[in-house]
């Protein structure tokens, strides 16, 4: 593609999400050492996202890199208005056009199925940020792995959002409905953030109630002795590069080598309280 400026527009609508921030860290280190200028979007609605948009005609802008995907018809609203300008996504997107770049879902969801087999768990769920949407790729290989050795995918959970809020709401009600004899006792979630609200919720709730759960992304906060969140980390430098390389290159590496990641193995896959974690009533639970 022709190279247009030396502007590259950065679009998400979750800068409170510690991955996005994540992913954004690295973006505008990349573009820095590329010789480019990072142009931050914060997209609040449907109506600010066309304005938004809009604003950039004049600004001959080399290509916009989504955070995070928005909504439905983003990339026709894109093309409509910037028909010009070339797009990647860091993230899954529901249009079958775009052009995305994300690590390999499937192998994290069977490697994380395969830890918490191994650690002996009987019944499983997973926690989806939204209801409405296609099956990821974790979830998919989460499935597989269990099926290799004849577990189901006994619950999934929905919490309306990727916030920890939400997350706590959803889990917290699934553990009041349901009888102990018959509740999950491993969660995987489909991001760190839905980990952090269903592992303070499954704390709060206490009664004797231990579910491991485990996240996706590996933020900084996973590793806090707050959490010992277990999860699995995207290699974001990679992935960055790989995208940036299709946006102002036109290049694409076919090996996927940029997919690669690693599992971080801390202590929430064991569904039992931490050595120092505290318990309702203030004191340090000992083992």
């Amino acid at each position: 593609m022709t190279i247009n400026s030396n502007l590259v527009g950065v679009i998400s609508d979750e800068l409170i999400n510690p991955n996005s921030i994540k992913l954004l860290n690295e973006v505008t280190r990349q573009l820095n050492e590329r010789g480019f200028i990072t142009l931050l979007l914060n997209v609040t609605s449907r109506e600010n996202y066309q304005t938004t948009l809009r604003n950039l005609v004049q600004l001959n802008i080399s290509g916009l890199v989504f955070l995070t995907s928005l909504f439905d018809d983003e990339l026709s609203v894109a093309t409509d208005i910037l028909p010009q300008v070339a797009t990647v996504h860091l993230s899954p997107s529901v249009s079958a056009n775009a052009n995305v770049v994300v690590a390999d879902g499937y192998n994290a969801g069977a490697e994380m199925g395969l830890l918490l087999l191994a650690q002996g768990h009987q019944r499983f769920g997973f926690m989806h940020s939204q209801q409405n949407t296609a099956p990821v790729c974790q979830m998919a290989g989460f499935v597989a792995s269990l099926q290799l050795e004849q577990k189901a995918l006994n619950l999934q959970l929905y919490a309306g959002g990727n916030a920890r809020e939400r997350a706590y709401e959803a889990m917290m009600a699934y553990l009041k409905k349901t009888r102990a004899a018959e509740r999950i006792n491993a969660l995987f979630c489909e991001s760190d953030v839905l980990a952090f609200g269903a592992l303070q919720a499954v704390r709060d709730f206490g009664q004797g109630a231990h579910v491991a759960v485990v996240g996706f992304d590996d933020v900084d906060e996973a590793r806090a002795s707050t959490w010992h969140l277990t999860s699995w980390a995207q290699r974001c430098d990679l992935l960055v590069a790989e995208a940036l390389n299709r946006l102002l290159e036109n290049r694409v590496d076919t090996s996927g080598s940029w997919q690669q990641g690693e599992l971080q193995v801390r202590h929430s896959h064991q569904g039992k309280p931490v050595p120092g974690e505290m318990s309702q009533c203030g004191c340090a639970i000992r083992h």
